[in-house]
């Protein structure tokens, strides 16, 4: 009995041993198709992303020259009559004028236009209730302006002296109730060799030289709240 015991046992032993050894083998045999497969990949780091392409001016020329007006016809603005002190007003001159000269130079029916945007924008709640405040909106913040020549230096960099005085007058104008038609209500534009993000938000209305004008979805004339 003890004989058929031990020789059980070894029997055993072997096919331990065997079993074994196959599992050695297989190990062996996947380390080595693994480290080939390493050996075969590239481990420097992967490129950087292709820069976005940026468009040409012809290009967004073309771009924006493709986009049908909404309207042939805009409404044209409600006259705006400035209420307010005398400090306010001369206030209110200041920034109009501001703005114009710096976003349209020496173009009158440009600062006519840019005027006329920021009056636009004070009919909406969105938007500050002051000229000032229309014209100045986000210059100290760091997600960007509403008029570019707020934050980009501009006034420090190249003062504007010509047409300042014709400039003032045509505030003036503006905020006794002259209203520029051709913009209508637009309280949006930009040039016209850029594409803005914004620009299939809003409804393109006008075009005065080379700036394009928009309004917000509306189908009717904007109307102001109380004048300031």
């Amino acid at each position: 009995m003890a004989t058929r015991a031990r020789r059980k046992g070894r029997k055993t032993s072997r096919a331990n041993r065997w079993t074994r050894l196959e599992i050695l083998v297989l190990s062996a045999f996947a380390i080595a198709v693994v480290g080939a497969w390493l050996a075969t990949r590239d481990w420097r780091p992967a490129p950087p992303p292709a820069p976005p392409h940026h468009l040409t001016a012809e290009e967004a020329r073309a771009i924006n020259a493709a986009t049908p007006f909404a309207d042939d016809h805009p409404h044209a603005a409600r006259p705006f009559h400035f209420r307010g002190t005398p400090a306010a007003r001369e206030q209110a001159i200041q920034c109009l004028a501001t703005a114009a000269i710096y976003e349209a130079g020496s173009d009158e029916r440009g600062r006519k236009a840019v005027m006329q945007v920021v009056l636009n924008r004070l009919a909406l709640p969105q938007y500050p209730k002051t000229v000032c405040g229309v014209v100045y909106q986000g210059a100290s913040r760091v997600t960007g302006c509403q008029f570019s020549f707020t934050c980009d230096g501009s006034q420090a960099r190249r003062p504007e002296h010509e047409g300042w005085e014709a400039a003032r007058e045509e505030a003036k104008r503006a905020l006794g109730g002259a209203v520029f038609a051709p913009i209508g209500t637009a309280t949006h534009y930009h040039a016209n060799w850029i594409v803005p993000y914004w620009k299939g938000s809003l409804d393109k209305i006008a075009q005065v030289h080379s700036h394009i004008f928009y309004r917000p979805h509306l189908r009717s004339p904007i109307q102001y709240g109380p004048p300031q």
